[in-house]
């Protein structure tokens, strides 16, 4: 299972369900790993479709990506993400759900993962619950040909178990961080994004 796969804008007339996945897929490379210069460019120049709360913070990260380096940005991800002991924010699902890394939360996962046929490859250290590994799933089940896993009934499960019970906490996280520049629009986007999965699974 591949944490972050290369960017990809369709045009608007490829349908919604192209824009979620690539909207995913963009989430997953941002959490997985500072952008290099080259993503920064190419978020900055892509077309701002769609419309409401999601279209103005698809516009303030385009913004942000058009005025950061990559290397400002590495130093914030760094900072942020990383650290020296524990992170100043931490990006692992278990930790919110249960306080604490590798607990019974990633266990359901990966049981549900085996499920679904995916498994992390060898060479990504972190974790399956990775907010990156767990927005490229959601990718792999919204753009996937496999009719029996990539299926709404599915999105909806696994957003609802593995996702939707923290992800708004994490993202107030990030915002509120003194440190978070580039990273603050990037949250936003995320949470208004994920709000409107919450909304539109809760319709399905």
């Amino acid at each position: 299972m591949t944490t972050a796969q290369p960017l990809k804008f369709e045009a608007p007339d490829q349908g919604e369900e192209t824009a979620r996945a690539d909207l995913y897929g963009v989430l997953a490379s941002l959490f997985y790993a500072p952008p290099s210069q080259h993503m920064l460019e190419t978020i900055a120049a892509a077309p701002n479709e769609g419309d409401g709360v999601l279209r103005q913070a698809w516009g303030e990260v385009s913004a942000a990506c058009a005025s950061a380096s990559a290397e400002q940005v590495r130093d914030e991800y760094d900072s942020l993400f990383i650290g020296v002991g524990k992170p100043e924010v931490i990006l692992y699902g278990s930790y919110y759900l249960a306080g604490f890394m590798m607990e019974k939360p990633l266990a359901a996962l990966r049981t549900d993962l085996a499920r679904l046929g995916l498994e992390r490859e060898q060479h990504v250290n972190e974790s399956e619950d990775h907010i990156a590994t767990l927005c490229e799933v959601m990718r792999y089940l919204i753009a996937s040909d496999d009719v029996t896993h990539a299926n709404l009934a599915t999105q909806k499960q696994f957003f609802g178990q593995h996702l939707q019970p923290w992800v708004s906490q994490l993202c107030d996280a990030i915002e509120a961080h003194p440190q978070a520049v580039f990273y603050a629009p990037v949250a936003r986007l995320a949470k208004a994004f994920f709000e409107v999965e919450m909304q539109a699974f809760d319709m399905a």
